[in-house]
């Protein structure tokens, strides 16, 4: 109707109005975006800075703590890559850990080149350094003795008991000197009737823990010596 124009034509000028504002406000986010992202930017290269320096002291830490665990000519490598393409809430930065343990070989990723026994003592390295600064509720070690014997084996017991000065620590060992640094004890053992094999597990008390150390060290006999040994690692 005509006399409706009035006020169609009020209606086109307000949404004109709304979509030449919406243009300016969709300009200004943009630029904000920008200058949010420029900023993000800057805040991930200075954590780049601080985690490369972390990383460098860790290196240094853990590769000197490899040569004590019976890995000599092992070193340890913290890789830090900033990469302003792949920023994140966690920063830019690809981080790799790698590690060689025989002399003439290149640094590779710690997974291709380590074995099981390496990889734990790697971890418990690691562990050991950062447990001031960390809270783990609980930390399960398998295979940390492989390859080991002696003095290495009683670092690594000393190594695991100071770790559970902060932290819940479960280690599967078959050494005496690793067994003998922890502060409770179970015995694990398979069973099979023929058709079916199950695990058991048993708390140990004082009495049998001091048997089954001596056992590690003696063998299937126990003996005087063996007791008297058990006794003396159980009390260092």
């Amino acid at each position: 109707m005509p006399e409706e124009l009035p006020a169609v034509y009020q209606a086109m000028l307000e949404e004109q109005r709304l979509l030449d504002d919406s243009a300016g406000s969709l300009e200004s986010i943009s630029q904000q975006v920008v200058e949010h992202h420029q900023l993000a930017l800057e805040t991930a290269r200075q954590l780049h800075v601080l985690r490369q320096a972390s990383a460098d002291e860790l290196t240094q830490l853990i590769t000197e703590s490899m040569h004590s665990l019976s890995m000599p000519h092992g070193v340890f490598a913290i890789e830090v890559a900033f990469d302003e393409r792949h920023l994140t809430a966690d920063g830019a930065d690809h981080i790799e850990f790698r590690v060689t343990t025989n002399p003439g070989q290149p640094l590779q990723p710690i997974a291709k080149v380590a074995s099981g026994g390496e990889l734990s003592r790697i971890a418990l390295a690691i562990q050991v350094i950062t447990a001031r600064k960390m809270e783990t509720p609980a930390l399960i070690f398998d295979e940390v003795d492989v390859g080991i014997s002696g003095p290495t084996a009683a670092v690594v017991g000393k190594l695991l008991r100071q770790l559970g000065e902060s932290t819940q620590v479960m280690c599967v060992t078959h050494l005496p000197q690793v067994a003998g640094c922890g502060h409770h004890h179970f015995f694990v053992c398979k069973e099979t009737d023929g058709e079916m094999t199950e695990t058991h597990m048993q708390p140990l008390d004082k009495r049998a823990r001091l048997q089954e150390l001596a056992r590690l060290l003696g063998g299937s006999e126990v003996t005087r010596n063996t007791l008297a040994n058990a006794k003396e690692l159980l009390a260092a």
